[in-house]
């Protein structure tokens, strides 16, 4: 990586606090990088901001934080419009809000498709929004929406996951090809199982056979996500796969008969370790 490459850029990352997020914003600014991480628990804001003001290279570097949850527009706008007003309009929008919540259909309800739906989907969707117009205005800017390998094939116990996660495909598909003319740019990061605490999380209500089905997949760590997901944004990459994601990509881009059949006979060989 060049040591100074985000000298004098910007970035807004949303759920910049925690696991991917923090990692990202960690890089940014050893980089040279302003930030704004935005993000819900005011408590673990305020720390993770200490941390990376430590981390600083430049003296004319900031550090910038405020709680609120993305799919509020209403209370975002504002912040948005004076965090630009007292600096400017920034170089990046980074958008790593997200969560599973793993479970057999069955016990779904409606109201945990709509939840994952809206923080999945419209937590990344209103901050896109809300800077668009700023973006468009200047011509300029850099969009990177997280998706998961689960934005490209599905698996049980994910129901409620995959079709936020799909959708984050669709709409940064629309962008990218309507803001084309605007000079901004797009890219969309596909993370594997990544260590975070969101995953500490999932796997409190994963089903056995999702832990089975799992059991051979590399966990990768945050850091090296971020890693990943950073030099992808340095050359501009469009899908940016880390780990197993681009081989999984790849598969089920041009053989997807051959990863259904593989999953399928793995989830029937995890039923019949359970005695089901």
């Amino acid at each position: 990586m060049e040591k100074l490459y985000f000298k004098d850029k910007i970035a807004i990352i949303c759920g910049g606090s925690k696991g991917m997020g923090e990692e990202t914003s960690k890089l940014i600014v050893k980089m040279g990088g302003s930030v704004l991480i935005i993000a819900r628990d005011m408590e673990v804001l305020k720390t993770v901001a200490e941390e990376l003001n430590q981390l600083k290279v430049i003296e004319s570097q900031f550090v910038e934080f405020f709680s609120c949850d993305t799919t509020d527009m209403v209370k975002l706008k504002p912040l948005i419009k004076d965090f630009i007003n007292n600096h400017r309009v920034p170089d990046y929008l980074l958008n790593l809000v997200g969560y599973a919540y793993p479970q057999y259909i069955e016990k779904l309800t409606l109201d945990d498709f709509k939840r994952n739906m809206d923080v999945n989907y419209y937590g990344q969707l209103v901050p896109i929004l809300t800077l668009l117009p700023y973006f468009m205005k200047e011509k300029r800017g850099f969009i990177a929406n997280t998706s998961s390998m689960m934005g490209y094939f599905g698996m049980m116990s994910y129901a409620t996951y995959c079709p936020s996660k799909f959708a984050i495909v669709g709409l940064t598909e629309a962008l990218r090809h309507e803001l084309k003319p605007f000079n901004i740019g797009f890219s969309i990061l596909y993370p594997p199982d990544t260590d975070t605490p969101g995953m500490a999380k999932e796997n409190e209500t994963k089903p056995e056979e999702c832990k089975i089905l799992s059991e051979t997949v590399k966990l990768l760590s945050a850091e090296e996500v971020a890693k990943v997901f950073i030099k992808g944004i340095r050359k501009k990459k469009y899908n940016i796969l880390p780990g197993e994601a681009k081989m999984v990509w790849l598969l089920y881009r041009y053989l997807p008969r051959l990863v259904r059949w593989f999953m399928d006979g793995d989830y029937k060989k995890a039923r019949k370790r359970l005695g089901k």
